[in-house]
């Protein structure tokens, strides 16, 4: 089961990577989407560790650090929100 699972987001990474390099992309998307990611994982290492929000720990991982790029600010209110559903 675990080589199905392995052939299979081989196969999607794969398409995906096609995907994006066939499609007409502005230049320097990949500059702006790296500093996306790199400005989230300050922010959320911010939020860690200034006091601002006691009580509470958003891991950095790759989830977390893409939803509050993609997102913004609200991404860090949906990460909050989603720890607080799940884990509480």
């Amino acid at each position: 089961m675990k080589m199905f699972w392995l052939a299979l987001l081989v196969v999607s990474g794969l398409s995906l990577i096609l995907v994006l390099l066939r499609r007409n992309v502005p230049k320097g998307w990949l500059t702006r989407f790296g500093v996306h990611l790199v400005l989230a994982a300050l922010a959320l290492y911010a939020l860690n560790f200034s006091g601002w929000v006691t009580g509470w720990y958003v891991p950095l991982n790759p989830f977390t650090i893409g939803t509050v790029a993609l997102l913004g600010v609200p991404g860090i209110g949906l990460v909050l929100g989603l720890q607080w559903t799940l884990l509480a």
